[in-house]
């Protein structure tokens, strides 16, 4: 299952210093997911324990949040106009929703 939260945390921090850092740890992770998560037939499986680099036990499961979340996070940190849902203009729920800051 992956870690959401951290996939989230590197789209920030990339948002708010333009380090490119966080876009590069940002490509390692979804490298990773494509390498040993992805399925053939489509979509992408949990992995059971990481730790194993040979026959890697999957999960027959993909979390939603996968899609909604994680791979949501992963599109706007690669965003170099940061123009997509500009931090300014949104925020984002716990569920990774962005939502128009409202101003009078």
């Amino acid at each position: 299952v992956s870690n959401t939260g951290y996939v989230e945390s590197l789209f920030i921090l990339y948002r708010v210093t333009n380090n490119t850092k966080y876009q590069e740890w940002g490509w390692k992770i979804f490298q990773a997911f494509e390498k040993y998560s992805k399925i053939s037939t489509g979509g992408y499986s949990s992995i059971q324990d990481v730790r194993q680099v040979d026959n890697i036990p999957r999960i027959d499961k993909m979390e939603s949040f996968f899609l909604a979340e994680t791979l949501k996070y992963l599109f706007l940190l690669f965003d170099d106009t940061k123009s997509i849902l500009p931090l300014d203009q949104y925020v984002f729920n716990t569920e990774a929703h962005p939502f128009k800051i409202f101003t009078p």
